[in-house]
């Protein structure tokens, strides 16, 4: 029965971000909010409600570590899972953004992550709210960059023709789902986690993440094989600082967050920052700023042995 839970929780997630994201968009058309900001802010911060609800459920529930390693093990399957598989489909080109901005800020997050949570075992409101100004901070260079070279962020322009009526119903669809979604997840997971015997931490890690990543996998792997322009680095990278930054920063004002489960600081979190740091060389070395096949052969490898690890280690 936990299993259905957990089934019944992901598509309701799925359904209720994609609900989300449309209603947001067309409400952002009526304050004729311009298409770029939309694209980088309205967008960005509903995808991320599935992971915020189902962080958030869990840390109100007293499952810390299923709200801290849904975000620490989201943000190791962008790299190793989507950006893996992705690369396997097709190369992937890299710009001057990722080493200018997009990375050293997400390996900042990243660093301040561990720091705060090493530093007193929890991540308290002050230091998610820093977290959380310092991501408003990022977006307003982002929005600042995108006008200087005259970027526009790809946003559905049909949606701007929306009525009050059908934005409405698709909140409360968003809503509803997101609320009963996440509810069903977090329980359900805690249930096999139990039945299975192994930590939250381990779920958090492995079957939350994985499945939160699966609709940004799905569309990934989709753009690619159609040969349009595949999810960028750079969009990868925003959804990891978007983890930290507004999941995190965001739970941890309504409820501090405690560590809970050694392995968080001992092991997985050192993941993160490794699946982050490889990046570097990965992007300069030795075919300069491109993803190609062989490195995304090596990233799913990579992250293969890390979802052995968590196992085996449980």
């Amino acid at each position: 029965m936990s299993i259905l839970w957990v089934v019944l929780g992901f598509v309701l997630l799925v359904v209720g971000g994609e609900f989300l994201v449309r209603s947001s968009v067309a409400l952002s058309f009526k304050f004729n909010i311009s298409k770029m900001v939309i694209g980088m802010t309205v967008v960005s911060f509903a995808t991320s409600a599935p992971e915020l609800l189902v962080s958030l459920q869990a840390a109100l529930s007293g499952s810390p570590a299923i709200a801290i390693n849904n975000v620490v093990g989201s943000n190791i399957a962008n790299i190793g899972l989507v950006l893996g598989v992705t690369a396997l489909v097709g190369p992937i080109a890299v710009d001057k953004s990722f080493y200018k901005l997009n990375w050293p800020v997400m390996m900042a997050y990243s660093l301040f992550l561990y720091y705060f949570l090493k530093n007193d075992n929890v991540l308290n409101a002050v230091e998610g709210g820093g977290l959380f100004l310092g991501l408003i901070m990022f977006l307003v260079v982002l929005i600042k960059n995108a006008k200087k070279d005259a970027i526009t962020e790809e946003v559905d322009e049909t949606l701007a023709v929306v009525s009050n009526f059908k934005i409405i119903i698709w909140l409360l669809i968003g809503a509803l789902a997101l609320y009963f979604g996440s509810e069903w997840l977090v329980e359900g997971s805690k249930e096999i986690a139990r039945s299975v015997g192994v930590s939250e931490a381990v779920i958090g890690v492995s079957l939350i993440a994985i499945g939160t990543s699966v609709p940004e996998l799905a569309a990934s792997v989709i753009a690619a094989a159609k040969q349009e322009k595949a999810i960028s680095l750079g969009n990868l990278i925003g959804s990891n600082i978007f983890n930290i930054g507004s999941v995190l920063g965001l739970t941890s004002l309504v409820k501090p967050i405690a560590v809970t489960e050694p392995q968080i600081l001992t092991n997985d979190i050192f993941w993160m920052l490794g699946f982050a740091a490889v990046l570097i060389p990965m992007v300069l070395i030795p075919k300069r700023m491109q993803i190609s096949r062989f490195k995304g052969f090596f990233l799913v490898v990579a992250y293969s042995v890390f979802m052995l690890f968590v196992f085996t280690k449980s």
